[in-house]
This record gives structure tokens, C-alpha cells and sequence, in this order.
């Protein structure tokens, strides 16, 4: 079939930081046999704003797809492994909770594991869900693990994820791009202009420079330079259901004789929670805030009362606005990052939200002319992505039973999405989800939440009755038994990367 389309053969990205060189190295990648020019613009003169050091494990698929080596990535970003996050304080003071990845058990007879658990627990067995999963265990010990030496054991279904240093990775990509075949361009845009039809025609740089291209990615952060003053594509507050409109960060000193956790922490705080991201060389520290409740001071307090080590740098305040771009892909630009929107990073989802993005854009891979059809269907697509994760942020929240303070106290009234209601509703009845197509947070994430949040169905599915319940105790003992024993032959998390990944500590 012959296609009379013309193919865009230039590309402009604006902004460099992870977002704008992750698209710089994805687009050099598969371009780089090719006659089609990328180039990226940035000016030295804005920093990265670094928060999101913590990942998911689909950035690891993402560095495997772009041919990086996992051991080289680690050494140069000072990376850590990632089993999921410890929720501490969020269901009340002193309580904590472990989100995983990866899967919970294995179903039984065809009946999914959350289900044959249940039903245990209803005839008294008082087995905790995360008894059952790999990461949890792992975390609890920590420990990691050779991956190819757990082929057919209990850790086989075991996900993991990377914690990161965000400039260094920006570094990182921006060398891997450029040696792709990314042509890297110094300079501040003064002005932007336009064709008759509204689509961006070229840049103009503080020095007269002028760049052009048939098509442009906004990485501009907050401030939307191209997809938000070029294009007016209007940016949708959020803040209704994620009030949080602050962070401040600080790093600070990691032993280098102790335990690295291989996993993060998110300890819920007055008004809102913190996060802890241990890395090689430092641990990276915030603090989400809502400034309705308290001060930008109060917050630099609370903070510094929370991390661990030495503080080494000033603590930084950083205003945000939750929600997305009425248009993510407008004409001949898509926006991505902090252009496209922002949700807290309570699950570190924001380096996923730019491959995903990046995915789905190739998937739809435009041609030179604009295409509503294609533009349009992303556009829904990328929107449903945040919806989800946005509803899935809310639940932390509003399944609290904390109402020390008026921040946790107001989550008891705040009006919460119709999405998530219908998903609590649902689940209430007999421990169902609602199935989602491509969903980021698979049943696992939702089971964690709402158990390790004290949320129960009123029962389990019926069908369950045909199950004796003896065999099903003694199904779900032994593979416990099976698991403790393959976690507690895995070596310790700094030992892992010391002898695996050649890592040098001190």
C-alpha cells in the first residue's frame, strides 16, 4: 500500500532534564539509521528540578528496549534497587504497610489468590496478604537477587524498579542520545513563531539563532513554554482532589556501612507526607505539602526532622499544580513531563507517564500533516493514564482513619472522583476489581492498599465455597514456607551491588 503522506524528518525538543533526553535518546534509537534529524534545545541556565529519583519497574523494560546495559546505568546514576514502597502512618500513627510489585501468589484452581486468601482469613487464619509476596519479603530482609537463578522458584514472579539520581540520569541519556545521532543545542527560546495555520513554525534563541522542524516536544517543565503560550493548550487544576501544592527537598548523607533499603519510604506527615530515596552516594528526602495547613518554614522543619545522615544541601521549595493539559498533543507539538502535566509523586509514576507517552506516540506515529484522528484517540488515552493514577493517589488519602490534624480530617469530607467511588463500591462487595485496559496499577497495587489501609470486602466470591478449606490451608502454607525460604537465601541489598553490579561504597 503506498501512502502519499509526507514523513516528518525533523524533530526540536525543548527542555532537556530526564523527560527531554529519555525522548532525545527513544527518538535517536529509532532514527538512528535513518535521514531524520533530532535535535534538543536546553539552556544551562535552568536545573533540574530532580524529585522524581524513585521509579516503577517499566522503566527497567524501557532501558532494556533502548539497548542500555543495567549494571552500567546503575554504577553511572548511583542507583538502588526497588521493591516498592513502605507506607508508614497513613492508616494511622505508628502503622506501616508494604506496597509491592509483581504478583501476589498464584491462583488456585482458577480462583485468583486474593480470593483463597480471603477465604482463609473468614475461617480464622490470621496469615498477613504481604506473607505471601516476594518483594515484601525481600524488602523485610533486606535482601536482593540474581534474577536468572530464580527462574522456577517462588521469586520468579519478583518485579523490581531502580531509585535514581535525576540529573545524573538527565547526563546519562543526553550521552546516549548524542551518540545516536542527537544534535544538542545551548540556548534560551526568546520567541516562538507560527504558520497561518497555527502549527509552530520555528524558535528563536536568545542569540538570533533560528531553529526549525516539522514537528516539536515541549519538555519545558511547568511553564509549557510551546504547548501551553505557543498553543494555549490550557492546563486543568487538579487541586480539588489532590490539595498537596508544595515539596520542599533535601538530600542528606547514607551511611556507607549500614543497610541500603531496597525499597522507598512515604511516611504520612500532618499536612501531607514525605518521602526517603536511598541511593549509592546520598539519600534523597521531601516533603509533599499543602499550604493551606501549613507554612513553608513549618514544612523545612518537619523535614529536617525526618531524614537520616547529614544535610548537604539548602532545602529547596517547589510550588506545583496538580492536574494535566486540556490538549497533551496539539498540532505539531506534544508535551511531555511537566508540560503534560503533574500528579505527586507518591508512586513514582513520573518517568513512566513520559515512556508510556512516548510509547503511544510511536504506536500513532504521525505524518508531516496534522491528523485529528490520531492526535485526538492519544489524547483520550494518555488522559484515561492519568485519571487512573490520579484516582489511584486519592485512595492513599481517603481510606485514612486519621483525623489528628485538620489535613487528614478534611480527606474525611473531600469530594472524591465518581471513577474511585465506583471502584470502592465494587470492591465492597465481594473483593472484585474493576478490569482496566493497559492499566498501570494492576489488582496487586490495589489489594496492598486497601489491606494494608484496614479496607475489607463484606465477603469473598461464593465460588470459593468449593474449595475445601484444609487443602486450601495447606496449599497456601507451603508455598509460604516455599518463598521464606527462597528469600532468606538471597544476598543482602548492598552486598548485591557491591559484587553484581560493581558498585565501590566509601
Amino acid at each position: 500500500m503506498e501512502s502519499s503522506a509526507e514523513p516528518i524528518k525533523k524533530f526540536v525538543i525543548v527542555g532537556g532534564g530526564t523527560a527531554g533526553w529519555l525522548a532525545a535518546a527513544t527518538l535517536g534509537n529509532i532514527f538512528r539509521h535513518s535521514d531524520v534529524q533530532i535535535e534538543l534545545v536546553e539552556s544551562e541556565e535552568i536545573g533540574i528540578i530532580g524529585v522524581g529519583e524513585a521509579t516503577i519497574p517499566p522503566l527497567v523494560d524501557t532501558l532494556e528496549s533502548l539497548g542500555i546495559d543495567l549494571v552500567e546505568f546503575i554504577q553511572a546514576t548511583q542507583a538502588t534497587f526497588k521493591w516498592g514502597i513502605r507506607f508508614e502512618n497513613w492508616r494511622q500513627n505508628e502503622h506501616s504497610y508494604f506496597h509491592p510489585f509483581g504478583e501476589l501468589g498464584q491462583k488456585i484452581d482458577g480462583h485468583e489468590f486474593y480470593q483463597c486468601w480471603l477465604k482463609l482469613k473468614s475461617h480464622g487464619d490470621s496469615t498477613p496478604l504481604m506473607a505471601y509476596s516476594p518483594e515484601s519479603l525481600l524488602s523485610e530482609k533486606m535482601k536482593f537477587f540474581l534474577p536468572h537463578q530464580a527462574m522456577n522458584t517462588p521469586l520468579a514472579g519478583a518485579r523490581f524498579a531502580l531509585h535514581l539520581d535525576a540529573t545524573l540520569t538527565g547526563k546519562y541519556l543526553r550521552d546516549y542520545a548524542q551518540q545516536a545521532g542527537v544534535k544538542r543545542t545551548l540556548g534560551h527560546v526568546e520567541s516562538i513563531s507560527k504558520h497561518l495555520n497555527g502549527n509552530i513554525a520555528s524558535l528563536t534563541l536568545q542569540s538570533g539563532e533560528k531553529v526549525s522542524a516539522d514537528f516539536y516536544i515541549d519538555c519545558t517543565g511547568f511553564k509549557g513554554l510551546l504547548i501551553g503560550n505557543a498553543l494555549n493548550s490550557n492546563y486543568q487544576d487538579w487541586s480539588e482532589s489532590l490539595p498537596c501544592n508544595r515539596a520542599v527537598t533535601v538530600q542528606t548523607t547514607i551511611d556507607q556501612t549500614d543497610d541500603i533499603p531496597p525499597y522507598t519510604i512515604s511516611r504520612a506527615q500532618d499536612a501531607g507526607w514525605s518521602w526517603h530515596i536511598p541511593l549509592q552516594h546520598r539519600m534523597g528526602n521531601g516533603y509533599v505539602f499543602c499550604d493551606k495547613y501549613i507554612s513553608d518554614e513549618q514544612a523545612i522543619t518537619t523535614l529536617l526532622k525526618n531524614v537520616t545522615g547529614t544535610v548537604i544541601n539548602e532545602p529547596k521549595i517547589i510550588p506545583f499544580t496538580t492536574g494535566i493539559r486540556e490538549k497533551i498533543w496539539h498540532k505539531n507539538c506534544l508535551s511531555l513531563g511537566l508540560a503534560q502535566g503533574f500528579l505527586e509523586p507518591l508512586e513514582s509514576t513520573a518517568i513512566h507517564l513520559v515512556s508510556k507517552s512516548l510509547a503511544l506516540f510511536i504506536r500513532m506515529f504521525p505524518a508531516k500533516t496534522e491528523n485529528s484522528v490520531l492526535e485526538n484517540e492519544f489524547n483520550r488515552r494518555v488522559r484515561m493514564d492519568y485519571e487512573e493514577i490520579r484516582d489511584f493517589l486519592v485512595l492513599h488519602y481517603c481510606i485514612s482513619e486519621r483525623q489528628d490534624t485538620p489535613f487528614w480530617q478534611d480527606w474525611q469530607h473531600r469530594k472524591i472522583p465518581a471513577s474511585l467511588t465506583q471502584r470502592l463500591d465494587f470492591f465492597s462487595q465481594q473483593g472484585g476489581l474493576i478490569p482496566e485496559v493497559e492499566a498501570l496499577f494492576q489488582s496487586t497495587s490495589w489489594y496492598a492498599v486497601l489491606d494494608g489501609m484496614g479496607i475489607e470486602p463484606k465477603r469473598y466470591n461464593m465460588t470459593l465455597d468449593a474449595l475445601d478449606v484444609d487443602k486450601l490451608r495447606a496449599s497456601l502454607a507451603a508455598g509460604k514456607l516455599a518463598l521464606t525460604h527462597s528469600v532468606e537465601t538471597q544476598p543482602d541489598h548492598r552486598s548485591f551491588l557491591q559484587k553484581y553490579c560493581g558498585v565501590q561504597f566509601g
